[in-house]
């Protein structure tokens, strides 16, 4: 793997995240601009959901270990997952999932059919019991912060809520500038790590077939790779050396509805079971950020960057201009340094800034002018032109997402 583009590395050398022995390993913790990329990101996540019509909940990150056996993750998963811990007579765990949780915010309230689908989604975290060998980074690690959401829907709105969600991570991949390596529907394999329920697998795999086959994507069956309570798609990325991770899924799901007795009054004033829909965007932030460094080779798209405008005045009796673009800069929600002529020569500043998107340089004419002179992350030059303009320049490729540096007009 070219380590220029390792995520590990780029991590400490941009000061975005770190791990220290004393918190343990898998542990990772997040710097200042690693926590704004983090917070930009799961900002970004809330809104494509909250515009597609999903509404957002909390659930703890413990939960009692009946919880669990009635799940089912206690009696195929419980190898992942942290030991019980004693509370008085009871043992509670870390949550391996969300999922669980969200069907007890379901069962808490009566539904009709006239409410479904309901969309219920969270940011929240969860633990794996992962061993110390396999850790590595922000792609493995044992807490975990999950952009999961669940879906309770009617049999026949299943396939079209799983389709939107497909349609959801296209969209997100698009904008972090990030592609799919392949589509996988994961299948189950041998053995007891599987619920014993031959027409639940059937009914459920036929479903996600005919969303694979109904959005037009080329896909891969792979059995031994399907959660332990049905089948999934699983959207793969690839890193630079070509190793392959799970990033997105989507799952259709008829076990938990059952285990945990969940129900909506349909039309017909009878108690129906609905399917619940498991999605994840970006699946977790932390993997999300490991393979946004190394796709971009730390250079995020322009509404990620934990600095957008990097201000270099040519020297000290330009200061006051810089300082004062930072402070509009501010105030218009972009996040702008300046880079003092104390801190090297204007070259130097120049290539120490060299993975922010934008820089401004404003020297004597400039100052004099109030104009900036622009120098692009990708090498351009744009004529110099007034600060405000710059502003907007920049503020309006922000707010349009994606990973387009500069408009022309």
């Amino acid at each position: 793997m070219n380590t220029a583009h390792d995520h590990r590395r780029l991590g400490r050398e941009l000061d975005l995240f770190d791990t220290d022995p004393l918190m343990g390993a898998g542990l990772p913790y997040w710097l200042p601009d690693g926590a704004i990329v983090r917070h930009t990101l799961e900002e970004y996540v809330r809104e494509a959901e909250r515009r597609a019509g999903y509404r957002h909940v909390y659930s703890p990150v413990l939960g009692k270990r009946e919880l669990y056996e009635i799940s089912g993750h206690w009696d195929h998963y419980n190898e992942d997952m942290f030991p019980p811990m004693e509370l008085g007579a009871e043992q509670v765990l870390l949550r391996p999932s969300l999922c669980p949780h969200h069907a007890l915010i379901y069962r808490s309230r009566s539904h009709s059919y006239r409410e479904l689908p309901l969309r219920m989604a969270e940011l929240g975290g969860m633990y794996r019991s992962e061993l110390s060998g396999v850790l590595g980074g922000l792609t493995r690690v044992r807490a975990i912060t999950l952009n999961d959401a669940h879906i309770f829907c009617t049999l026949e709105q299943a396939v079209a809520e799983a389709r939107s969600a497909l349609e959801l991570i296209g969209r997100a991949y698009a904008d972090l500038g990030i592609r799919a390596a392949r589509y996988r529907l994961s299948l189950p394999g041998e053995g007891g790590k599987y619920v014993a329920d031959p027409e639940l697998w059937r009914r459920a795999t036929a479903l996600l077939k005919e969303v694979l086959d109904g959005s037009g994507i080329d896909y891969e069956a792979a059995e031994g790779e399907a959660a332990f309570y049905g089948p999934k798609i699983d959207v793969q990325i690839a890193d630079p050396a070509g190793r392959e991770a799970t990033l997105s899924t989507v799952q259709i799901d008829f076990h938990q509805p059952e285990r945990f007795d969940l129900h909506y009054i349909g039309a017909d004033g009878a108690k129906h079971r609905p399917v619940m829909v498991h999605r994840s965007i970006i699946g977790s932030v932390e993997r999300a950020v490991a393979h946004l460094l190394e796709a971009h080779g730390g250079a995020f798209p322009p509404w990620l960057a934990p600095v957008q405008l990097a201000i270099l005045p040519v020297g000290d009796e330009q200061a006051d201009h810089a300082h004062a673009l930072a402070r509009q800069a501010h105030d218009l929600g972009l996040r702008a340094e300046v880079a003092d002529p104390a801190e090297g020569t204007l070259a130097a500043r120049v290539r120490a800034a060299r993975l922010v998107p934008y820089q401004a340089v404003i020297g004597g004419r400039e100052a004099a002018a109030g104009l900036v002179a622009p120098r692009l992350r990708d090498g351009r030059r744009p004529e110099p032109l007034p600060a405000a303009e710059l502003l907007r320049r920049v503020g309006d490729r922000v707010a349009a997402r994606g990973t387009v540096l500069w408009d022309q007009s």
